[in-house]
């Protein structure tokens, strides 16, 4: 097992660990109505042209755009009003040379239109018929069968975690069941004699457990699944007993506390051995969440956070979204929500460490952005409640300047 707090950068740990493992993804029927969030196990190929008929945009007249050649204010063209289509419905009749048929939007052109004149760019005469005060395009005010999607072409990529647009259009095109990754299943525990139940009242040296819900509520908010394991008391044997349990019924699992180098934290030991190849990485250097481990045995993932809840909770968003997306076989990754804002104080910082500082924005008048740091231990939940994202300082800085444009990572 490698020494204690024998430090590797966060990308480090992280490529270590995606050097053993290879996670496998189970396909699972699912309703797309009900897949948001839910990432798809296999390209989805359209069954059909989107859109299959050819449509209006707007209110008008359907035209053959060669009849409003010219036409203007000072020298409207003139065409006769043949009928109007109904919505939902194929037209049953075809638009001659010097003819025109009221449309509205969505409606499906008649054969041998190519364009739409809006209203507003016409009127109709006591004749009946249609005063053109603007010359249309052929496809113009239209859409084209298969202008959105063809036949057979793939929509959805596998891999793909889906948002409400792609449920749309998964509508549209009358898919109503797919294949997505089956969620994968971690195990929480929380280690420590001092740590309680939040329903608990607390005695003096007592603190109640935040870890095991704020981790939970992370995992589930990426799309895995959570099996809580409650507190397990700093005991060797107990706490073999619920890794092994644990092991057996998830798929991964994450112990808080335990991790540091105290004599009464066992959780790198017992990890080892569990199984090979057992603890790759114990300490990162990152701040807050210097002792992390990483661990596996066979093809379970096990992570050890620290006991403090801001750096559990930012060391899980940092380092256990990407085993959660690589679980759910992720292949295109969205930008992660930031934006950029201007820093109000000095930070200082530990050159050859990586720090991550929790910041509120603060919106000025005109609109731009101010990052104000929100300093605090890292036992201090209420730092990141308080907070609106994180930015970061690279290992290679000795802090950033105020007035500094920096990235804020939303959380």
């Amino acid at each position: 097992m490698p020494e204690f707090l024998s430090l590797v950068s966060p990308d480090e740990a992280l490529k270590l660990l995606f050097s053993v493992i290879d996670p496998k993804v189970t396909p699972e029927d699912t309703q797309a109505e009900k897949a948001l969030g839910r990432v798809t196990a296999e390209d989805i190929l359209s069954p059909q042209d989107l859109p299959d008929f050819k449509r209006s945009t707007v209110d008008g007249y359907a035209v053959r755009a060669k009849d409003t050649h010219g036409a203007n204010e000072a020298l409207p063209a003139y065409l006769i009003l043949r009928d109007e289509i109904p919505m939902g419905e194929q037209p049953g009749f075809i638009i001659k040379d010097q003819e025109c048929a009221l449309i509205h939007t969505g409606g499906m052109l008649p054969e041998g239109t190519d364009a739409v004149v809006m209203l507003e760019d016409s009127q109709i005469l006591e004749s009946g018929e249609i005063e053109m005060f603007k010359a249309a395009a052929a496809g113009e005010n239209i859409i084209e069968i298969g202008e959105d999607v063809s036949a057979g072409e793939v929509v959805i990529p596998a891999g793909t975690r889906l948002r409400p647009s792609e449920i749309g259009g998964l509508m549209a095109l009358g898919i109503t069941s797919i294949k997505t990754a089956r969620a994968p299943v971690f195990g929480i525990l929380s280690s420590g004699d001092e740590i309680v139940h939040p329903s608990k009242k607390t005695k003096p040296g007592q603190v109640r457990d935040i870890n095991s819900y704020t981790l939970g509520a992370l995992i589930e908010d990426l799309g895995g699944e959570v099996v809580h394991y409650g507190i397990i008391p700093d005991n060797r044997d107990e706490m073999l007993r619920a890794l092994q349990k644990a092991q057996q019924e998830c798929d991964h699992l994450i112990v808080t506390a335990g991790s540091s180098a105290s004599t009464r934290d066992l959780t790198a030991e017992i990890m080892n051995s569990l199984g090979d190849p057992g603890v790759l990485v114990h300490g990162i250097l990152i701040k807050p969440g210097k002792p992390t481990i990483f661990a596996v045995s066979g093809e379970t993932v096990m992570i050890g956070l620290p006991g403090n809840p801001v750096s559990a909770l930012v060391i899980a968003t940092l380092l256990v979204t990407p085993v959660i997306e690589s679980c759910l076989g992720i292949k295109k990754l969205r930008p992660k929500a930031a934006l950029l804002a201007e820093l109000t104080v000095n930070i200082s910082s530990q050159t050859g460490r990586e720090d991550w500082v929790p910041v509120r924005i603060i919106e000025k008048p005109g609109g731009s952005l101010l990052a104000e740091p929100v300093f605090g231990r890292s036992n201090l939940i209420f730092i990141l409640a308080k907070s609106d994202g994180l930015i970061r300082i690279p290992a290679s800085a000795t802090g950033l300047e105020a007035g500094t444009l920096v990235t804020v990572r939303l959380i």
